[in-house]
């Protein structure tokens, strides 16, 4: 009997996995991917699908990382050529296409390529490759004479190197590689183009395929919590390949080759900000220190060589881009200032003649500017407007719509969104972004939803985008969207060492007490304001979020319900299923090893430790290649008879990609809010055996408390 229902459980799981892959698989209504008219009509309420559907261009959290810029400018400086994606939860897949526009107002782009699936990133963890499940940047790259536009494309589990005109004709793939094409660049004449793949990988795999018939060797190269074999190695590195457009023949590329591709994509590296005049001039923002978040300095370089010292403090500082005007013009720069780096801010500056003058600063994000006919093009973004294509004066800091890839969001109604600013018990400065509901006066206290780690830009779901902060807002909730602090190490200015720089954080949990301070003080600031309930009080994480919610339970009351993307850091996650290279490393950071029985160690940071006094109810939704560093804490809760609900998502990452569980992660999370912060049920019929679950957790942990 236990062995036909094991049976039938796996083919139901099977069923329902096959299902996912065919609606991966199945055609995509991609008609509206540039979007149509905005809706007439009086402002209404936000849904979860208005959040999963959102069109993007460039990276969907208002934060570019590096020099890749999502906006490719044409040679002549008319148009411009982007990448949009738009997730499609009928097929739990993606609609991506290629598109141009002119550089000019009153514009309407034009889809020349549509096709392929996401490309998901990854990354270099421990020297290993771990996806994250976060999309790359998708970044075309117009030809020098205009006649191209080189981009990537994912098609079967393989990313390759493709052209199409302008017109959107010839579009075709320009490689058969056999592992992914990870960067590419055209050459300054636009005779070849410059692309980087781990060629080693052919020989890695098929090492692997030999080894696994005589079982691998448990090493460094296994994470177990993300697969039951060994991860590829990050020590393979990008093999540079030279493709020669006249006759399509490629060779190995050369130094110079190299030179024009940005750094490996898996290796973090703080790269410097550079901009290259057209009369020769060169200006730089790098660090001061080898500690990354240290301030960068601005260089200037003269075309004779000579240098150009700016000792104004605008030229030091944190920043996003530097860009020449033409023709021997000002140099701009956006720098990120005031309090936590909340605030935004354009320069202009004119080497060896003057200070440099601030042009405008708003509390937006502006992103992936190019510059063209001494104008920016960039995106801007907004708490309540998600990200558009605008063009901004240099002079007046005027800002002129070009593109809007989600114009039905402005029928949608928000709540005022409030920049709140406060300092945590280190005096590290903290923000948020308090978001009320629609139409709230003020007359009431209402519940409230913490969200953690960033707050940038359009705020849709926060770090790893489960939590969906508007909606939240629609159904009655004040949401304290946290931006958190600089890191306790920033104060180690001249160090550099990664591993260090963590232990400085470990020591004592210090890293975790400044989370815990920055949360509690910025939540008593609601209370404070007459907006939150202190009897109603949620809160939520992914990643280094979630380690902020684990360590809010533990050490807090404040709480009353609790939502966590993953979990967790616990004895047994450190030292063993995120694998030995992570376990050295621990140690090396200060954690205890594995045979010691530390308790005074983990007495402040250990949910199993403290699973009898943890009551707060907690909901765990949680990727399939991670749940297992949970298994304990959920046995623990469990065992302790409290309030605790875990679900696996199928084929997810760290990032959770596919539409349709984004889908069902918003609304769980929603339920689950109303439920315990509200006592409030969905009544669809759907959910009844959910909230059946909620309803037992709730009578027990009332009756626990009894006793």
């Amino acid at each position: 009997m236990v062995r036909a229902r094991r049976i039938r459980d796996f083919a139901l799981l099977g069923a329902s996995l096959a299902l996912l892959a065919f609606c991966r698989e199945a055609w995509a209504d991609c008609s509206d991917l540039l979007a149509q008219a905005p809706p007439h009509g009086e402002a209404r309420a936000i849904t979860a699908r208005d959040l999963v559907e959102l069109r993007d261009i460039g990276r969907p959290d208002g934060a570019l990382v590096g020099n890749a810029r999502p906006l490719s400018l044409a040679p002549d400086g008319r148009r411009i050529a982007f990448m949009m994606m738009r997730a499609a939860p009928a097929t739990n897949g993606y609609c991506i296409g290629l598109a141009t526009l002119d550089a000019k107002p009153g514009s309407t782009p034009r889809l020349i390529h549509q096709g392929g699936d996401i490309i998901l990133g990854a990354g270099d963890y421990r020297g290993v490759i771990l996806s994250t499940g976060y999309p790359v940047l998708l970044a075309p790259a117009w030809s020098p004479d205009g006649k191209w536009i080189a981009f990537l494309r994912r098609d079967h589990g393989s990313t390759q190197l493709w052209l199409v005109a302008p017109d959107g004709q010839g579009a075709h793939s320009l490689t058969r590689s056999p592992v992914d094409i990870e960067q590419f660049a055209w050459n300054a004449d636009g005779t070849a183009l410059i692309y980087s793949s781990r060629h080693g990988q052919v020989a890695e795999r098929r090492t692997a395929a030999q080894e696994a018939m005589a079982g691998f060797r448990y090493d460094d190269r296994y994470v177990p919590m993300m697969d039951d074999k060994p991860m590829p190695v990050a020590a393979i590195p990008l093999s540079v390949t030279r493709l020669t457009m006249a006759d399509g023949s490629v060779q190995p590329g050369n130094a110079a080759d190299r030179a024009l591709l940005p750094p490996d994509p898996i290796h973090y590296e703080v790269e410097p900000v550079i901009a290259n005049a057209d009369d020769g001039r060169r200006a730089v923002a790098q660090n001061s220190t080898p500690n990354p978040v240290s301030p960068m300095q601005i260089s200037v370089t003269t075309a004779s060589g000579g240098t150009i010292a700016c000792s104004n403090p605008a030229c030091q500082g944190r920043f996003t881009g530097l860009w020449w005007m033409p023709h021997g013009g000002p140099l701009l720069f956006l720098r990120r200032e005031g309090w936590n780096f909340g605030t935004m801010t354009l320069y202009r500056w004119q080497p060896g003649t003057g200070e440099p003058q601030r042009v405008f600063a708003t509390n937006d994000v502006i992103s992936g500017c190019v510059a063209a006919a001494a104008r920016l093009t960039c995106l801007r973004e907004s708490a309540t407007v998600p990200a558009r294509i605008v063009r901004i004066d240099p002079g007046s800091g005027r800002s002129e719509l070009l593109y809007d890839p989600n114009p039905a969001f402005a029928s949608i109604r928000f709540g005022k969104v409030k920049r709140l600013e406060w300092r945590n018990d280190r005096g590290l400065e903290v923000k948020g972004d308090l978001v009320l509901p629609p139409g709230y006066g003020g007359s009431k206290r209402l519940p409230l939803i913490v969200t953690t780690y960033r707050s940038n830009g359009f705020l849709r779901g926060a770090t790893g985008n489960e939590y969906p902060i508007h909606l939240f807002a629609e159904q009655g909730f004040a949401v304290l969207a946290l931006d958190r602090p600089l890191p306790v190490f920033a104060a180690k200015q001249a160090e550099g060492d990664p591993v260090k720089l963590r232990a400085v954080n470990d020591r004592d949990w210090a890293e975790r007490w400044s989370m815990q301070s920055s949360v509690i003080v910025g939540v008593q600031r609601v209370i404070d304001m007459g907006v939150a309930d202190p009897n109603r009080i949620g809160i939520t994480g992914l990643s280094d979020g979630s380690s902020t919610v684990g360590f809010a339970l533990i050490n807090s009351k404040r709480f009353a319900a609790a939502a966590m993307s993953t979990c967790c850091l616990e004895p047994w996650s450190v030292n063993s299923t995120i694998g030995p290279a992570f376990a050295a490393m621990m140690r090396k950071q200060g954690y205890p090893p594995a045979t010691s029985d530390d308790r005074a160690y983990w007495k402040v940071g250990s949910m199993i430790r403290n699973a009898a006094t943890i009551d707060t109810p907690l909901l765990m939704q949680l990727a399939d290649r991670e749940y297992l560093t949970a298994i304990d804490v959920f046995a623990a809760l469990r065992e302790q008879g409290q309030p605790v609900d875990m679900y696996v998502f199928p084929d997810e990452y760290h990032n959770k990609w596919q539409p349709l569980h984004r889908l069902a992660v918003y609304e769980r999370n929603l339920d689950w809010f109303r439920f315990w912060l509200q006592d409030k049920e969905d009544p669809d019929p759907r959910k009844a055996d959910q909230y059946s679950i909620w309803r037992k957790l709730r009578e027990q942990r009332k009756s626990r408390a009894k006793h």
